[in-house]
């Protein structure tokens, strides 16, 4: 049905025609097909209905794919906001950003979505410790120096640290963010589990009043194996300063408590007190309070002075709107605003002196804001509870998160009253709608009991999507920061993406098809190989052994060793990764590759103009005969023929006069003819080259 075959291509005559012959097929008596015959006048109906009713049966709705593919487990996903770790750099004295305070780069517009403090510290020193050794790597804090350092030294081991020392650190119970930028990458497969890492554990401590303290912390980096930020929430015991770091700062320090490598960490950069940023730009927003007296918010978008007060008067009622007070008023809904200096805003609410105010409950007060471009289109229309009803919305690429509108109505006591209504509620008497972000609508499924009420913009943003994935290293403009601040963002953009259209929901779901999910053939085996979690896979050959009904598989580590074998954490890991995917009577056997040099000698005439003859015939030796480095498989064959052309095309090369192969190995590799014939588990490199060179006379 996702790909159905058109019915409607025939036209009435041909599904005549086709009816007319396929009489034989069921018939012997009926031998007169002329119009005058009872039987084809009927035939001639039905073929008639049928060329009516088959425009009907094509019809497959794009609403009847998304449910047929809803069945297969495939939904069409949100759209979701880019994000970017932000650095601040000319940071002298503390500065407030309020919510939604806007980061520009370009014409892209990034937000905070809460406010925050920015406080002057830095880190001062990266420091590794190393058999009571210390190693400076503080280096690695400036932008412009590119030089990586293995931080846990050559052979890392248990009890090695990375101290990290500052100037300050915020108030307990604060959250720090990093950035680690690895050195080096190995098409390392992403880490699935958190906090769950097969090469290695890591202690994160504060010094503190109380000694060191150990932090709860969220690293996304492996233990440093992939570049990524890690997430510090300082303890409970105030942090002090440190005599033992060379210049007794605030410490923070990281400390193996196993390290089983594959790979030695190798930084490039560590940026420190970083806040995040979404890609998004909010025209209105809508704040919710708990707080009944007053309540107070920083928020960039308050300054456009497009504000609405809401409260809830009693547990489970709707809202009631407020307004401000000016002085002199009787009893009514009314607050009193004040504004601070640092541009808080605060609203107070006097129930004793006004008559009304907000009830002890859960979401007791909303604060709606709005730009002023939203101001003036934010009333949608009227609901009319006719089905379908579609809306539009004054943009389109909208934030579904985040998503909501307000529905005016009139209530029992005769006076308006508002409720705030997301996409998607479903109960006897609710206002349902489906948001088409993309689009920029909605359509009402269900007016419930909301027939007659008036909508509004509640909550609205819009997001570039992938436009928000954006490189490392970019500048960024605070608006409404003071201009000596500077801002830039160590780490890619991540997670931007527009909804899914249905096209690409199948596009996903026919891929999903082709992916193994029970290993049967050779490829299956070597595609999970090549995704297992966490680890860096370069090669991966598998083969049947029939007399023992068992799989074996030949993998080659992509590590920085130049004939890598394989730990029993990659086999552990392959194994789990294979065990509830092989056929139940399948046994698997996990094989290490071998490696098996080839010598060459020959004799070879060059032409004389060229005095580096020998050099690129050994290069092109070297290259042909080269498994570990190229695309080259285990026990794939090194073919004679191959070699000697590469070697004959070279434009030094007059005409070669001998030429052989031999392995070194016989046991690993065999020679066939001239040809070198790996085991299935072996890789070939070149070994001796023996050479005589000269020029033809």
């Amino acid at each position: 049905m996702l790909n159905s075959r058109n019915l409607s291509d025939k036209t009435y005559e041909e599904l005549m025609a086709e009816a007319l012959l396929s009489i034989p097929l069921y018939s012997d008596e009926w031998t007169n097909f002329n119009p005058s015959d009872p039987g084809v006048t009927i035939l001639e109906n039905l073929t008639a209905f049928q060329t009516l009713q088959q425009n009907y049966i094509d019809r497959v709705t794009p609403q009847i794919q998304q449910k047929l593919l809803k069945l297969a487990g495939f939904q069409a996903e949100k759209g979701r906001c880019a994000r970017v770790l932000l650095a601040a750099e000319n940071l002298t004295e503390p500065v407030k950003i309020p919510a939604n305070q806007k980061f520009m780069v370009g014409d892209l517009c990034f937000e905070t979505n809460r406010s925050l403090e920015l406080m002057p510290y830095h880190v001062t020193g990266v420091w590794g410790v190393r058999d009571d050794r210390w190693h400076d790597c503080s280096y690695l804090l400036d932008r412009e120096v590119h030089v990586p350092a293995y931080i846990f030294g050559e052979k890392p081991g248990r009890g090695d640290s990375l101290w990290f020392t500052m100037d300050g650190l915020p108030a307990p119970g604060e959250e720090l963010l990093f950035h680690m930028t690895v050195a080096d990458r190995y098409n390392r497969n992403p880490f699935m589990e958190k906090g769950n890492n097969t090469f290695a554990d890591m202690k994160w401590e504060c010094f503190t009043q109380d000694g060191f303290v150990e932090m709860r912390v969220k690293d996304y980096t492996g233990c440093f194996l992939i570049s990524g930020e890690v997430r510090l929430r300082l303890p409970d015991s105030p942090a002090i300063p440190c005599e033992q770091a060379p210049d007794h700062g605030y410490v923070i320090r990281a400390t193996l408590e196993r390290a089983d490598y594959d790979v030695r960490p190798k930084l490039m950069h560590i940026t420190g007190f970083l806040l995040e940023a979404w890609q998004k730009e909010t025209k209105a927003a809508c704040y919710t309070f708990n707080k009944i007296s007053s309540v107070s918010l920083l928020s960039d978008l308050l300054e456009e002075g497009y504000i609405t007060l809401f409260c809830k008067e009693e547990k489970g009622s709707s809202y009631k709107r407020y307004l401000p007070a000016y002085g002199g008023e009787g009893k009514g809904r009314f607050y009193r605003e004040a504004k601070e200096e640092d541009n808080t805003h605060t609203w107070q609410f006097d129930k004793k002196a006004y008559g009304y105010g907000p009830e002890k409950v859960k979401n007791a007060v909303k604060v709606a804001a709005y730009t002023e471009e939203m101001m003036r289109q934010y009333y949608l229309g009227t609901v009319l509870g006719n089905d379908s009803q579609t809306i539009d919305l004054p943009s389109e690429h909208i934030v579904a998160d985040s998503f909501c509108i307000i529905a005016r109505r009139t209530g029992a006591d005769g006076e308006d009253i508002y409720d705030f209504v997301r996409p998607s509620r479903r109960g006897p008497e609710d206002l349902t709608y489906y948001l088409y972000e993309n689009e920029g609508k909605i359509v009402i499924e269900d007016a419930g009991g909301f027939i007659g009420a008036d909508l509004y913009i509640g909550t609205l943003s819009v997001t570039g999507g992938k436009a928000g994935n954006i490189r490392a290293g970019n500048r960024f403009t605070g608006i409404g920061l003071p201009a000596y601040l500077q801002f830039y963002n160590p780490a890619e953009g991540t997670g931007g993406a527009f909804r899914e259209t249905l096209e690409e929901v199948k596009k996903r779901f026919l891929q999903d098809l082709k992916r193994p999910y029970t290993a049967v053939t050779a490829a299956d085996y070597e595609k999970l190989v090549m995704e297992t979690p966490e680890l860096c896979i370069h090669k991966v050959k598998a083969w049947m052994n029939q007399n023992r009904n068992m799989v074996r598989i030949a993998v080659k580590p992509g590590t920085d060793e130049e004939f890598p074998g394989l730990s029993d954490a990659y086999k552990t890991a392959i194994e789990k990764q294979l065990e509830d995917k092989r056929l139940l009577t399948t046994k698997i056997q996990i094989v290490p590759p071998v490696y098996t040099p080839v010598d060459v000698h020959g004799t070879i005439y060059v032409k004389r103009q060229y005095e580096n003859s020998r050099e690129l015939i050994e290069e092109t030796i070297r290259k042909n005969i080269d498994y570990i480095h190229s695309d080259r498989n285990f026990g794939e064959v090194l073919k004679f023929e191959q070699i000697f052309h590469e070697i004959e095309s070279l434009d030094c090369v007059e005409f070669i006069y001998e030429l052989s192969l031999l392995p070194q190995n016989p046991g690993q590799a065999r020679l066939v003819e001239a040809d070198i014939v790996p085991a299935e588990n072996c890789l070939c490199y070149s070994g001796n080259i023996v050479l005589e060179t000269g020029s033809y006379h």
